[in-house]
């Protein structure tokens, strides 16, 4: 009952409620984005959905105009504290999560919900072995069992597995915990970047 109607309406309820309080995020943080070198304020970036429909999600931009795309050996995005590609604002709203509140717009349309799976990049889907691509059967999440307990400090393909556990064990009680435990993490602003590795590859 709760995965079929209660989670999606809370998602709405909820991203509703938040709106005017993100309205003065966009107010606050837009100009200062744009004025940091002249450019978008948004990043919109293709992303997995559900049953693997590709959606645009929306993030405020970090990173400086025209930076490389870099990736880890394993295929995910690289993602450092000392990142060059990072403006100076960039790094204080990966810190704190700012630059993922856009993603309410997302909720409302109907393309995430507030906790699910991270959604991957469309040419993961290629990657996925066995059983991999079973995270597709929810909608991808703002947060998720990853973000709450690891953040980024975990192989990609680990990450995979937790979002298979989180499929087969949905329920209220564990997205009110891992809500819970992401406000922890980004209050404490723990676990936000990657152990730094060599093992990079420029796209």
């Amino acid at each position: 009952m709760y995965k079929k109607y209660f989670k999606r309406l809370s998602d709405v309820v909820i991203s509703l409620l938040a709106l005017p309080f993100w309205l003065l995020i966009l107010i606050v943080f837009g100009p200062i984005i744009y004025f940091q070198d002249k450019g978008s304020i948004f990043y919109n970036a293709p992303r997995l959905g559900k049953n693997g429909k590709v959606f645009k999600m929306y993030k405020f931009r970090s990173m400086k105009l025209n930076a490389p795309d870099i990736r880890n050996s394993d295929g995910s995005t690289f993602n450092s504290e000392d990142d060059p590609r990072l403006t100076s604002i960039g790094k204080f709203i990966r810190k704190t999560s700012i630059d993922e509140t856009p993603q309410l717009l997302n909720i409302l349309k109907g393309d995430m919900s507030i906790v699910g799976p991270r959604p991957d990049l469309p040419e993961h889907y290629e990657l996925y072995e066995t059983n991999e691509n079973r995270k597709l059967e929810v909608k991808p999440g703002v947060t998720g069992f990853n973000q709450a307990y690891f953040r980024n400090t975990i192989p990609w393909k680990e990450r995979i597995q937790n979002d298979i556990y989180y499929v087969d064990h949905l329920s209220f009680l564990l997205d009110t915990k891992i809500v819970f435990i992401t406000i922890l993490s980004v209050v404490r602003r723990k676990n936000v970047f990657a152990v730094k590795s060599d093992d990079i590859v420029n796209k």
